[in-house]
């Protein structure tokens, strides 16, 4: 059996100090053109004190907390150019500049699919660990999940992999193995107008940073042609 590589979502977080999150509202987003006047809602927006979470029937999903905002898309079937979020983030910046930004985070996400629990498990333990001992404790095979930090040129990389499942339709699970990443961009200018072009200078190459995650997970982590995990 083969696993099936699947492209997930994409994600761009941004650190924000004293950041409050009830300035985040569907109003305010068609207002200020951060989104098109059009978009609908997929549920009912969460508004707390401590986290605003608004979905969109477009896939985009934007999550406002005290210190961060975050800006997620479904991107599987997508092309590179009908990736929106990049552009949001740029309308959202340029409507608040005077916030205190202090990061941004750029996270791709992936999955392989396996036919059974087993499946995952034998694809972590034995193609990405080496075996000892230590796999044999206790009564089940041994679960285990990945934390990878990588200095790359540009920036720090985070990789972090490990077993999960998704419920289909039908109620029955999925297993997967998830390939969570995380390009990490620090704006450390005490000149605001310095913060904000480091931070679009960030936005304007989030295609390479893509295309070096994918280059990564194909490369260094897929499985190979002819792996069997029975």
């Amino acid at each position: 059996m083969s696993p099936k590589l699947t492209v997930q979502e994409f994600g761009i977080v941004i650190a924000v100090k004293n950041h409050q999150p009830t300035i985040l509202n569907p109003d305010f987003l068609k207002s200020s053109g951060i989104v098109p006047t059009d978009w609908e809602l997929a549920r009912q927006t969460i508004f707390t004190n401590h986290v605003v979470q608004i979905t969109y029937t477009s896939g985009i999903n934007i999550v406002s907390e005290p210190n961060r905002i975050m800006f997620l898309e479904t991107i599987e079937g997508k092309e590179l150019a009908q990736v929106m979020i990049p552009d949001i983030v740029r309308k959202y910046v340029q409507a608040l500049p005077n916030l205190e930004y202090e990061a941004l985070g750029i996270n791709p996400r992936k999955h392989i699919t396996f036919e059974q629990q087993q499946q995952a498990s034998k694809y972590l333990s034995e193609r990405l660990l080496s075996p000892g001992e230590w796999q044999e404790i206790g009564q089940a095979k041994v679960r285990a999940s990945l934390n990878l930090a990588y200095t790359l040129e540009r920036s720090p990389f985070y990789l972090s992999i490990h077993e999960a499942a998704i419920r289909q339709e039908d109620e029955t699970m999925t297993p997967i193995v998830m390939f969570n990443g995380s390009f990490s961009y620090q704006l450390s200018s005490d000149n605001l107008d310095e913060r904000l072009a480091g931070l679009q200078q960030v936005l304007d190459n989030w295609q390479a940073d893509l295309e070096i995650y994918q280059e990564i997970i194909h490369n260094k982590f897929l499985p190979q042609t002819g792996d069997q995990f029975p």
